[in-house]
Order: C-alpha cells, then structure tokens, then sequence
C-alpha cells in the first residue's frame, strides 16, 4: 500500500475504515464524546480539522476538512507538527497536554480520563502508511 498524505481524501477514508473496524466499545469503555482537533500551520497553509465523535464507544462520526469544524465537547488547537507526532504514535495525548504543546478547550479533568481512550485511537491512526 503507498503512503497517503496526512488528512488527504485517501488517509481520511483509510482512518475511519480502521477505527470503526479496530476499536471496539468494550476497549473505549463505552465512551460518548466529541473532539475537534484543529491544525495550525499546515504544510499548504490552510488550518484543517478532524472530528471525530464516539457513541457507546463506537465511532459515530470521523470528518476532515477545512474552516469551522463540527461543534464537539472538546477543541484541542495545535500545530501540524505537534498532531503528525500524535498520530505517529511519538507523542502521547497527556504529555502533550501537560507539555502545553496543545490548547484545549473542554472540561480539563475529563479529558485527562479520557486521554487512554484518544491514545489507543491514535495506536490505529499510526498504522496507515501516511506521508506526513
């Protein structure tokens, strides 16, 4: 399989086919939850976003674009960069948290409970050959 470009049609495709099909409600504890991940500084110079939205643990909505993201309980603001690490698996979701290497907007102690949760997603999203 070639490398698909980081949050391009292909790797966004590919993500949700893996999270839906690896990530089951018993490993996500039965979560319920939305997050905006928004990215700064891009390599094309436009802010993107992924949302994603977990019903009884089960993905319930996955979407990349550009501009105003879906409203979702949590909104984490980063750089490209800082994301590309997460999602190859380098950088986990706390230390980034506390490293303040992102900006949340959420309730704060919810996040850190769910953070297990956000760092098994990224375990999968680290599998697709992604040219970052």
């Amino acid at each position: 399989m070639a490398n698909m470009a980081y949050l391009g049609p292909e790797w966004s495709e590919e993500a949700k086919k893996r999270l839906e099909k690896e990530l089951t409600p018993e490993n996500m504890h039965h979560v319920t939850s939305s997050m905006s991940n928004i990215y700064q500084n891009t390599p094309d110079g436009k802010e993107k976003y992924l949302f994603i939205a977990f019903e009884d643990g089960k993905v319930s909505q996955f979407e990349v674009g550009e501009g105003e993201p879906p409203a979702a309980e949590f909104k984490i603001i980063a750089e490209y960069d800082t994301f590309a690490k997460i999602s190859r698996g380098e950088l986990g979701a706390v230390r980034a948290l506390t490293s303040r290497k992102l900006t949340l907007r959420g309730n704060m102690a919810k996040a850190m409970r769910l953070a297990p949760r956000v760092d098994r997603m990224n375990k999968v999203l680290a599998t697709i050959p992604t040219d970052y």
